[in-house]
């Protein structure tokens, strides 16, 4: 019997009145999808300009490493939504699952340019100080700015924290980013938290600068800015790069998937349940089952489409279900979460 390929059935065309209206909400919705997002790059365009005019006024070289890291923030936050544009894109014959897997792709490339702009720079402009310090200027100014990126910071950091709550569920912290399958939400998190860190480092490096009359402290800020980035872009990289290979789905959804096929009717064994996400909301199945040897080939299809019907109805995610009847014998051990 050939197995069976089926994607979620398209719909009809709606009317150009459902399709305003469709549209308002859609957009509504993607707004409100993007919420962590759009928060994060309005604050980090506001900080970064403030950070380099004061860095520009006082001569500070954390408060210029923090401009750099605010900038470097901001164009994460323009590529992550690039990446959610490009992964919502529906499949064609290239790309027969989808372009979902794209915002892997880019969630990698924000943590190398983190690691490679934002660490970089601020290591570099560290040691600069620290060779060649510059004459103190008067710190008001950077405290200033300080107060007011923390204030837009920690409002960024609020709504991403509040966000990757309601998603978690029960699950610690850690151990919800390593199961999440969406990396703008963990990732603006990530950077909201590294960004306040850096921002009470550079603090205490303009203050200690000035306590001890020491330019060279105000350098030694900026490396430890670069410090924090380095550890954040490499935890970022690891997490992104297993959603690039692929990951399957949650553990619990593959044992469910498992034993409403094994309790089918029709069905003796069930070989093995293996998934992969092909976007955060979108998961394809393959299930090698072994199906009693009375059925027929139009018992066996039957049996096949109830199946489909069946995960469906329970899982949305879903996007793509491959049912291949297979001896147990016969099957592949192995592999893919089951």
């Amino acid at each position: 019997m050939a197995p069976v390929v089926r994607a979620n059935p398209a719909g009809q065309r709606p009317c150009r009145v459902c399709m305003t209206a469709a549209s308002r909400s859609g957009l509504r919705s993607a707004i409100r999808a993007n919420i962590v997002l759009i928060c994060a790059l309005v604050a980090n365009v506001g900080i970064a300009v403030a950070k380099f005019v004061a860095a520009g006024l006082t001569g500070s070289s954390s408060m210029l490493s923090e401009g750099f890291h605010s900038l470097v923030d901001s164009g994460n936050q323009v590529l992550l939504l690039y990446g959610q544009h490009r992964a919502k894109r529906p499949p064609d014959t290239r790309h027969p699952f989808g372009y979902g897997r794209e915002l892997y792709f880019w969630a990698f490339v924000v943590a190398i340019l983190i690691f490679a702009l934002g660490a970089g720079i601020s290591i570099y402009e560290g040691w600069q100080h620290i060779v060649t310090p510059e004459p103190l200027q008067d710190p008001t100014v950077n405290y200033v700015v300080l107060g007011i990126a923390v204030l837009l910071e920690g409002t960024s950091w609020v709504v991403a924290v509040r966000e990757f709550a309601s998603v978690k569920g029960t699950m610690g912290w850690w151990e919800a980013v390593k199961q999440s399958k969406d990396p703008a939400a963990f990732i603006v998190l990530f950077e909201d938290s590294a960004a306040l860190a850096g921002l009470f480092v550079a603090a205490a490096g303009v203050w200690a600068s000035h306590v001890w009359d020491d330019a060279r402290i105000d350098g030694m800020a900026s490396i430890a800015i670069g410090v924090i980035l380095a550890a954040v872009a490499v935890l970022l990289a690891r997490e992104a790069k297993g959603l690039l290979i692929g990951e399957r789905a949650d553990p619990q959804v593959v044992e469910r998937v498992r034993t409403l096929v094994a309790d089918s009717p029709g069905v003796t064994v069930v070989n093995h349940v293996r998934t992969i996400h092909t976007a955060p909301d979108a998961v394809f199945v393959a299930i090698s089952a072994e199906f009693d040897d009375a059925l027929t080939m139009g018992q066996g299809e039957a049996l096949i489409e109830r199946i489909e019907v069946r995960l469906r109805q329970e899982f949305a995610e879903l996007s793509s279900i491959y049912i291949r009847p297979e001896r147990a014998v016969d099957a592949q051990p192995g592999g893919g979460g089951g």
